[in-house]
């Protein structure tokens, strides 16, 4: 119970720091675009290093311990793509306008035109759609391995900054109202600790070593697509190219660090 209770509050952290990018958008009228490149890169890199090196390994670990090498591993490899499939399906359902993946600062959300109410409030609805995977992926995470989980709260909680801007400057230009703006901003993100809650409450029955297995690979999937298709882009727009990839390979180093530490 413990256990579970702490991947919940790791969970809701991951998911609350929209409310961070709600702050950043009342206090400031423009972004630190070499700071984000670098922290956007920074998350990607934890991201991919772990999902390959420690989550795709553990799910591998699990599904050939009970259903054999070769039918494990092909289970495996099925699974981490599924996962990717997923999010990708998800990606294709949501407008480009609303898409938390699409690149979006302060300043372009100020110069917003009309209807900004409605595409706050469509955002945010994106949003939600798009942490509820993402909150599963967390919670699975730290319910393994809370050593493993807390570098990957961290990285989703910056990735999760700008989606907060994304939501609350339109809400905000459209009704002037700071609480309004933030309480949708707050909302969209409390998707991902319900993810994870209705997920493990509907998976829990039925849990063993190969279900664990097909849901570890399939988060795996999951941090390497908003990686690639999400952060290292955002990364590079943000910034220059150099600095995404500096960052890259500090998530990267960092995470391989915590990972011996704690072994």
């Amino acid at each position: 119970m413990n256990s579970i209770l702490l991947a919940f509050l790791l969970t809701l952290l991951a998911g609350l720091s929209t409310g961070i990018g709600s702050g950043i958008a009342f206090l400031t009228k423009h972004t630190n675009r070499k700071f984000l490149s670098v922290s956007l890169g920074f998350s990607a890199g934890v991201m991919v290093y772990v999902s390959m090196i420690e989550i795709f390994v553990k799910a591998q670990d699990s599904l050939t311990s009970d259903l054999g090498e070769k039918m494990g591993n092909w289970i495996t490899v099925l699974s981490f793509f599924g996962g990717m499939l997923l999010i990708a399906l998800i990606d294709k359902l949501i407008p480009s306008e609303q898409n938390p993946h699409e690149v979006k600062s302060v300043e372009e959300e100020n110069r917003k035109p009309k209807n900004l109410m409605r595409m706050g409030v469509f955002t945010a609805f994106a949003i939600a759609l798009h942490n509820f995977p993402e909150g599963l992926a967390t919670f699975v995470s730290a319910l393994q391995d809370p050593g493993v989980a807390i570098p990957i709260v961290c990285a989703i909680a910056i990735h999760n900054i700008p989606e907060g801007i994304a939501v609350s400057v339109p809400i905000y230009h459209a009704t002037g109202s700071r609480i309004k703006a933030f309480r949708y901003s707050f909302l969209s993100g409390l998707a991902e600790p319900v993810g994870a809650l209705v997920g493990w409450l509907v998976l829990m029955p039925f849990m063993n070593d190969v279900i664990f297995g097909v849901i570890f690979a399939g988060v795996a999937g999951i941090m390497v697509f908003i990686s690639f298709d999400e952060l290292l882009p955002a990364a590079r727009e943000y910034g220059e190219h150099h600095l995404s990839i500096y960052g890259l390979i500090s998530g990267m180093a960092v995470m391989a660090v915590s990972l011996l530490l704690f072994l």
